[in-house]
């Protein structure tokens, strides 16, 4: 199999990507050993949209790096056998969170997440998956005063950058959801944010798009990527696919098939668990809701509502310990009332996180014809389709409707 463009990465960056590329005029062959849209992007809160001021951050106030030490912050889990080897890139990720340096990375990835909702609305058009999004916003709430008081102060920077978010009390929070149970001070209602009850579904129908614009999707494995003459190739189930250029959107496995060609980029996996619920008599939620406190999120899925967790560092082969997933379902049911679990093993995944929380998009810097797109941290499925936009025009030589100069891999 011949094309012009390899995008290896079935996820929604990949699908992007190679879709904005077809587009283009480009014969591309998507590449992955799964269906579209199975890893990564499958197991996501599922916000579009400028849901926070600035990217998730390590904390640096010495309560809460204590609790992280003790086991006992709820956005976070580790296995003490990995922290030998996470260490460098866990200082870079907390030196990269002082707050002038985070507001930096923030004011940097704005243009790309402002970009977000007008992108994906465009692909879904396309798709013809627009049923999967609904309006409405995404509702942080919080249980204590201090909590609320905190979150309160900082609306006036957010609003400084053009985020259109709300305050809303007690009895404001209610109106907006009538089933969370009334233990909750106030809530932050991120307006301009909307949100999806199928992430994977939103990936299959952008993927599904790909053979109605001459392109096509394979099956193969990604590590075999190496260089072939004055181009590309890769294992396909099918044999060999050969392309001029290739594109590496593999998410946290990314790193792993860079470097066999000589690169080192710090790419960190924080990874996560879901579960779906039904819920108790005819009680719903409109929106995704965030337990700012407690480190979860709830969304209303197609499967039911979704406990997502926060984030456990782990060795990529360490068996699954959903211990944060137990605390969350335990907290969610103190707010809302979730019925028993629809599936008996949580589903776990992985973020592909870079220590300054921005992703890594453009040429790779030692071999003509490799570009990247990767790195996205929490805001993957948000920043999908916007990337796939940002790389094809850097691509085919288009003007590109932001600076990407921010995103290149020679920072590191």
């Amino acid at each position: 199999m011949k094309a012009d463009i390899l995008v290896l990465g079935a996820g929604i960056v990949g699908a992007s990507v190679a879709v904005h590329l077809a587009r283009r005029g480009r014969s591309v062959v998507l590449v992955d050993r799964r269906g579209p849209g199975e890893e990564t992007s499958y197991g996501n809160s599922g916000v579009v949209g400028r849901s926070g001021l600035t990217p998730m951050a390590f904390p640096r106030a010495p309560g809460a790096l204590a609790r992280i030490v003790r086991q006992r912050y709820p956005g976070a889990h580790y296995h003490a056998a990995a922290l030998p080897g996470l260490a460098p890139w866990l200082l870079a990720y907390w030196r990269a969170s002082e707050p002038s340096r985070m507001l930096a990375s923030a004011e940097r990835l704005a243009p790309l997440t402002a970009a977000s909702v007008d992108e994906h609305r465009f692909l879904a058009g396309l798709a013809g998956a627009e049923q999967f999004y609904r309006d409405g916003g995404w509702l942080k709430v919080y249980r204590s005063a201090a909590g609320f008081a905190k979150a309160r102060r900082a609306l006036d920077l957010a609003h400084a950058h053009g985020i259109d978010v709300t305050d809303l009390d007690a009895a404001a929070t209610a109106d907006a959801e009538p089933h969370l149970n009334p233990i909750l001070t106030g809530s932050t209602l991120w307006n301009g944010v909307r949100s999806v009850s199928d992430p994977g579904g939103v990936v299959e129908a952008i993927a599904a798009l790909l053979p109605t614009l001459g392109a096509t999707f394979a099956t193969g494995d990604a590590r075999t990527l190496r260089a072939d003459g004055g181009g590309w190739r890769v294992d396909g189930a099918g044999g060999p696919i050969v392309a001029r250029e290739a594109v590496v959107a593999l998410g946290p496995w990314s790193a792993d098939v860079l470097a066999p060609l000589g690169y080192r980029i710090p790419l960190a996996a924080k990874r996560g668990y879901h579960r779906h619920h039904a819920a108790k008599g005819n009680a719903t939620l409109s929106r995704p809701v965030l337990d700012e406190e407690r480190g979860y999120v709830m969304s209303p899925m197609a499967l039911g509502i979704r406990v997502t967790t926060g984030s456990e560092f782990a060795k990529p082969d360490a068996p699954p310990t959903p211990v944060q997933l137990d605390a969350a379902e335990r907290d969610a049911r103190e707010l809302f009332p979730l019925d028993a679990p629809r599936e008996a093993t949580p589903w776990m995944g992985a973020r592909p996180c870079l220590p300054d929380m921005l992703p890594v998009i453009g040429a790779a810097p030692r071999h003509k014809g490799l570009w990247l797109a990767f790195g996205h941290q929490h805001n993957g499925f948000t920043l999908g389709p916007p990337t796939g936009r940002l790389l094809a025009e850097m691509m085919t030589g288009e003007a590109p409707f932001t600076d990407p100069a921010p995103f290149r891999a020679e920072r590191f």
